[in-house]
């Protein structure tokens, strides 16, 4: 049955459909129940909802919020794994006017504390106990939030605090306002404009405390449209929501194409099934941060060295295949006869099962954003068939910048400017962006507003803050950080982060942070070895071991990781190349503010924790005791004292 609401065209021929709500309902004028809107799967059932469905949902709740006293332009945090609850109570709040404020599911609660009430969050929609709790324990430094929202009732059966109000409460609220007046919905929906606000999205923070970035309506639908003249969307199209929604990618490659162009949303049944759950689906276009696509490396490298004789002499003999077929494609050359037999027979044997077990079968297009992905990884996965580029942008800019275009792909760049955004390179060198999807301004912050866009006759364009510059051909070529640009003491300009990306394709190392500055003569290394693989490695080789300190200071792991530090010190000018290197004792890790949610490392905070280590690298010392803690197998934890060893290269 399809929303009954004769008068609801007229409600929105004013505005063109201009709000994600008003797009939305016209999904659901045109399908109501006849067509699958979202999936869920639970307990190994995926679970169908249609468009009507969800629309009673959200009509549910967000009139539900109304009846809270949620006015429009206030705010809302959100926070929680992505679900169909998690979709309805954000579509909810903004057919209201509401304006979404997402965390990131593993917030500390001091995180929390600090986005919520710098966001004047009115109400927090939260999933379940874990977040609730956590809500509980910063009460007092949220003072203006009036009510905790949860969906998931598991384990707060026995919680009796009027400041906790359940997910299906607010939407019995909203059917009672809904039954006294059956138009209200549809009649806030069409008070939308374009250039309400729609969601603050904080920044990563790499350097501080987190910025609320104002992005509107606008913003979401124009970074759609833009994606979506380079890689067509269609109704039928599958999209697995496994990206947190604190992070602008899920709005923009998520969200937004659901209520614009009628995106089937899938949510996994929990984070640990996401990769099975993704197989399951098979998706058109997929998203994954560069630290999954580096994974994904690891995990099909390890996989191969791993399976049967005859599988890995299969992909040894083919995968040189792949990146000679991947090379001629990308350079726009012709793919001979033989050759291209070669690579049939090789795709039927080993590439299409690869992909398949990675749920890529129906894939047109796979996208990296977030931190730069080495141009290695982009091309090992072209040669296994799958279309990856790279999207550049930030928070600032809705996401996009520049994107990859099929037949205009150059690995060492992030692509040209996405249709209907312009970029530009500042005398510094500073990497510039123009268009629709410039957000409107930092919450609270005028100086930082202020300080972030230069305006230039009708046009605002975004100080990205990221050294690069435009080739010949209009790609975009990114280096690093502006700031994070270093001149050696010898007088060589190198990018740390492009080293690092390099480094990160060995399937043995996760993390890195290459050092070096204007008093020091050469580049070093923090190395943070990959522990899964290199566990799988060393018990393959026989070598014994208890911890991840133990482990990473073997002479063997030493042996492993120096072959992967000399490779790319091959590709790099003399003088930027890492000539010292330690395997860390312990991984970086976000709750100790080392890197952030998104694992963009925190490189000041780095420095000054590991500034004895990084002071003997230079000294030309071999070894520096350091304490460690660690957490064993029977899960009690301790602290160990070891001796990290540093290496010198030739």
């Amino acid at each position: 049955m399809k929303m009954n609401h004769p008068t609801t065209a007229r409600l929105f021929q004013a505005e063109a459909h201009s709000t994600l709500l008003q797009r939305f309902l016209q999904w659901v004028e045109s399908y109501g129940a006849d067509k699958v809107a979202l999936r869920q799967k639970e307990f190994g059932i995926w679970r169908e909802f249609t468009w009507q469905e969800s629309y009673e949902q959200v009509k549910a709740f967000g009139l539900g919020m109304r009846a809270l006293g949620l006015e429009r332009g206030e705010h809302v945090a959100t926070i929680g794994d992505n679900d169909r609850q998690y979709l309805w109570g954000y579509l909810g709040l903004l057919g209201g006017g509401g304006v979404q404020v997402g965390l990131f599911t593993d917030a500390t609660a001091e995180e929390a504390a600090y986005i919520i009430d710098h966001s004047d969050a009115r109400f927090v929609l939260a999933q379940n106990q874990e977040q609730v709790d956590k809500m509980l324990a910063i009460r007092a430094r949220i003072p203006q939030v009036e009510r905790v929202i949860y969906w998931d009732e598991r384990g707060l059966w026995n919680y009796d605090d009027p400041w906790l109000i359940t997910y299906d409460d607010v939407c019995r609220l909203g059917r009672a306002l809904a039954t006294k007046e059956p138009s209200r919905f549809e009649e806030e929906v069409a008070k939308g404009r374009q250039d309400d606000l729609a969601i603050l999205c904080y920044t990563s923070g790499t350097t501080g405390r987190p910025k609320g970035a104002m992005l509107s309506h606008t913003n979401l639908i124009r970074v759609t449209e833009a994606l979506a003249q380079v890689d067509d969307h269609a109704d039928r199209d599958n999209h697995v929501s496994l990206l947190p929604l604190g992070w602008i990618a899920e709005h923009a490659l998520g969200v937004a194409p659901h209520c614009i162009f009628g995106l089937i949303m899938n949510f996994p049944e929990a984070p640990e099934t996401v990769r099975e759950n993704v197989r399951e689906i098979a998706p058109e276009i997929i998203l994954y941060n560069a630290r999954l696509w580096d994974a994904l490396v690891g995990t099909i490298q390890v996989r191969m060295a791993e399976s049967s004789w005859i599988n890995h002499r299969l992909y040894e003999l083919f995968l040189p295949v792949g990146y000679r077929v991947a090379d001629k494609k990308l350079a726009g050359e012709a793919v001979g006869p033989g050759l291209w037999l070669a690579y049939r027979f090789g795709d039927w044997c080993v590439f299409r099962p690869l992909r398949d077990q990675l749920g890529f079968t129906n894939l047109r297009a796979a996208y990296t954003a977030g931190a730069a992905l080495s141009p290695d990884a982009i091309r090992f996965f072209h040669a296994l068939g799958i279309n990856l580029r790279q999207i550049y942008g930030s928070t600032e800019v809705t996401g996009c910048g520049t994107i990859h275009q099929d037949g205009d792909i150059k690995f060492a760049s992030v692509g040209t400017p996405a249709p209907g955004i312009s970029v530009r390179t500042a005398e510094d060198g500073e990497i510039q962006i123009s268009g629709p999807t410039v957000f409107q301004g930092y919450y609270k912050n005028p100086e930082a507003t202020e300080e972030a866009v230069v305006e230039d006759a009708d046009e605002r364009w975004f100080r990205t803050g990221d050294a690069g510059y435009i080739d010949n051909d209009g790609h975009v070529i990114y280096l690093d950080r502006l700031k994070d640009m270093i001149t050696l003491a010898n007088g060589e300009r190198y990018a740390p982060q492009f080293i690092e990306g390099r480094l990160k394709f060995s399937p043995f190392i996760r993390d890195v942070m290459a050092i070096g500055g204007p008093t020091q003569e050469y580049v070093t290394a923090l190395v943070g070895i990959d522990f899964e693989n290199v566990r799988n490695w060393a018990e393959k080789q026989g070598i014994a071991f208890t911890t991840f300190t133990d482990l990473s200071q073997k002479t063997e792991v030493y042996e492993l990781i120096r072959q992967a530090v000399e490779e790319v010190n091959a590709s790099l000018p003399v003088g930027g190349k890492v000539r010292r290197f330690v395997l860390m004792h312990k991984e970086f890790d976000a709750d100790e503010a080392e890197m952030t949610r998104s694992r963009k490392l925190r490189r000041s905070v780095l420095y000054e924790r590991y500034s004895e280590l990084i002071e003997m690298m230079y000294a030309g010392g071999e070894r520096i005791h350091v304490q460690a803690p660690v957490r064993y197998q029977d899960g009690s934890e301790g602290v160990i004292e070891t001796a990290i060893r540093i290496v010198t290269l030739k």
